[in-house]
């Protein structure tokens, strides 16, 4: 079958370890699915990947894709579900000291076909796209995750995103909005400010600069580069949600002001398959899209890629076939 995958971990050149071509048939095991794949989309877990970062050296050659949409052998369209956990356990399966996502151990989404558990499939709202139904399992999880189960906003107060155009960003300002919640956000460029007001931001902001007032949430996914402007920027006993580290971790965690201020910080890692479930329905019924920058066959992956290596996203990079 056709795929885009990881050959090797590459931690300098990510780029020189992808690969467009050939790779065997996936077997399909005893409750699982088989699910043909319409539309995928790339997420910042694919780069790590491609540097060999939460994966092991004999899992490669890897099939990349942590998210997509498709149909089951009998044509029914779906949407896939990344996290591989025992939610019978734990109740949720990011908990689950065993879980993984595509990618780190079973093949992933970028391809002709990806074979899943049963349960890590939900029927595709007919209302969305294959492409935008393709964006939901991993960036719009994350920030669904991290608005509505982890922050504690009610509608009404104020969140800022740090960082406007990429996947879980826009999707944070998209949801914030529908929410009632006031959205600022921070971005580098006039033109990433201009999407976030676009996509419904009330207010946005250069990185780094002071704002009008502290924020009773602040949604980081940039690190190093915006954590002391995190800290600064919300009030006392605010939270800090935490799901990324895009511009590396920071070592100073400025202590002092987190305990003073009894600032709350919260670590959020991808969702379950119930909250997939509410975000469907969630943007069915709000009638909310997520912000596709970018839409290549899936033969044109590299080029995607290398967007998103350069910064270049403007909302969520999707392959189809």
């Amino acid at each position: 079958m056709f795929a885009v995958y990881a050959a090797e971990a590459n931690p300098e050149q990510p780029l020189e370890a992808l690969r467009v071509g050939e790779r065997p048939d996936p077997e399909l095991p005893r409750g699982w699915v088989a699910v043909s794949v319409r539309a995928a989309s790339l997420n910042m877990h694919d780069l790590w990947t491609l540097r060999g970062v939460g994966i092991k050296a004999d899992q490669f050659p890897m099939v990349l894709g942590c998210d997509g949409a498709g149909e089951l052998a009998d044509g029914t369209p779906v949407v896939v579900h990344g996290v591989v956990g025992d939610a019978s356990v734990y109740g949720d399966e990011t908990l689950d000291p065993r879980r993984t996502l595509l990618t780190e151990k079973y093949q992933g989404t970028f391809a002709d076909t990806v074979v899943v558990p049963e349960r890590n499939v939900l029927p595709k709202p007919e209302e969305l796209s294959f492409s935008e139904a393709a964006c939901m399992g991993t960036a719009w999880l994350t920030a669904y995750r991290m608005l509505f189960t982890k922050s504690g906003l009610r509608p009404g107060q104020t969140m800022l995103v740090q960082g406007a155009s990429g996947g879980v960003s826009t999707a944070l300002v998209a949801l914030g909005r529908a929410a009632g919640m006031r959205v600022w956000v921070t971005g580098r460029s006039e033109e990433k400010r201009a999407l976030a007001a676009r996509l419904g931001a009330h207010e946005t902001f250069e990185s780094g600069e002071r704002l009008p007032e502290r924020v009773d949430a602040v949604f980081e996914t940039v690190g190093k580069a915006t954590w002391g402007h995190s800290m600064r920027s919300v009030r006392p006993g605010g939270t800090i949600v935490v799901s990324g580290s895009t511009s590396g971790p920071d070592p100073s965690a400025d202590l002092q002001r987190l305990f003073f201020t009894q600032i709350r910080v919260v670590g959020s890692m991808m969702g379950t398959r119930d909250e997939l479930a509410d975000l469907l329905d969630f943007c069915r019924l709000s009638g909310i899209r997520p912000q596709i920058g970018t839409e290549l066959p899936m033969t044109d992956a590299p080029s995607g890629f290398a967007q998103m290596l350069a910064g270049e996203t403007a909302g969520k990079i999707v392959f189809t076939r």
